[in-house]
């Protein structure tokens, strides 16, 4: 290592070629198969024959050794629909934030910060509150006391 003056002190200056390990830090791999001498010759530390010392041997991770398997033990419960539909929930009242006679779809709805994102089967309209303006309502789906609010207060519902 080159020295150089900092502070009027000498230190030593790093270089690259000069950086390694700590003691200690590089384990050498343990080398099996390499005679009797070296304490892991004959069987390589796999012990003496069986399923586990033939090469490619052993088990999967599940298996408990012929005993019924925890994933089979336990009772299974519940059951999930793969053509559940799954909507933007989107009341009534939410909708008065708009201004008198304004389209609202779902892409206006995220702009306003009702819904985060549209979902997989969109936006649905549900009947909770009051609606005080007329407004033309574009959603995947309606209740029918929300579609019967937004006409009532001379809107109108239209499935998109």
């Amino acid at each position: 290592m080159k020295k150089s003056l900092v502070n009027n002190e000498e230190v030593d200056k790093l270089n690259l070629h000069d950086l390694k390990p700590e003691h200690g830090a590089k384990k050498k791999r343990k080398r099996v198969g390499r005679g009797m001498g070296s304490g892991r010759g004959y069987t390589s530390g796999r012990g003496a024959k069986g399923q586990k010392a033939r090469s490619g041997g052993g088990v999967r991770p599940t298996f408990e050794g012929g005993q019924t398997p925890l994933f089979r033990r336990i009772p299974k419960r519940g059951f999930n629909n793969r053509f559940k539909k799954e909507f933007n929930e989107v009341n009534v009242y939410q909708l008065n934030r708009f201004a008198e006679n304004e389209e609202v779809t779902p892409e206006r709805l995220v702009e306003v910060g009702v819904i985060d994102s549209v979902a997989k089967s969109g936006v649905k309209i549900l009947g909770n509150g009051e609606l005080e303006k007329a407004l033309k309502v574009k959603a995947h789906a309606f209740t029918k006391s929300a579609r019967g609010k937004i006409e009532a207060a001379g809107g109108k519902a239209e499935v998109i």
